[in-house]
């Protein structure tokens, strides 16, 4: 258990008792008034929708390869494209990024299980490039 506290010239101001080194540190930063929130949570993804396994990523704010936030809000908040022969093929605009993530699905396939060896094999691939670039 970790308690915080802090002092305020020489008066101790007792903050409590925390289960976690964090969470005494964040109640720590609110009552000093230091505490900045993160800026962007972590997106919740969904793994499969309508029977797809769906392409997550995640060096891609939206979750999902493939996903990006659209500049164009009136047509929806999410757009769906991918690459065929260096090309760009648009997908689409959609409400929920987990619904473009599901039209990039259709458009390229399901995702391979992870630990099938499709999966593996495409992770050997994607270390041996990143091998590659160092």
């Amino acid at each position: 258990r970790f308690e915080a506290r802090r002092y305020a010239g020489s008066r101790t101001i007792y903050i409590g008792v925390f289960d976690s080194a964090v969470e005494a540190a964040v109640a720590y930063a609110r009552a000093a008034g230091e505490y900045h929130p993160p800026a962007h949570p972590s997106p919740v993804v969904a793994t499969e929708a309508e029977g797809l396994r769906l392409h997550l990523s995640s060096s891609n704010p939206s979750g999902y390869k493939g996903v990006t936030k659209s500049t164009v809000v009136q047509a929806g908040r999410y757009q769906a494209q991918h690459h065929v022969g260096g090309r760009t093929v648009f997908l689409g605009r959609f409400d929920t990024a987990v619904e473009a993530a599901v039209a990039y699905a259709r458009a390229v396939g399901e995702a391979p299980e992870a630990g099938s060896a499709v999966a593996a094999a495409a992770g050997q691939a994607s270390a041996e490039e990143a091998e590659g670039l160092r």
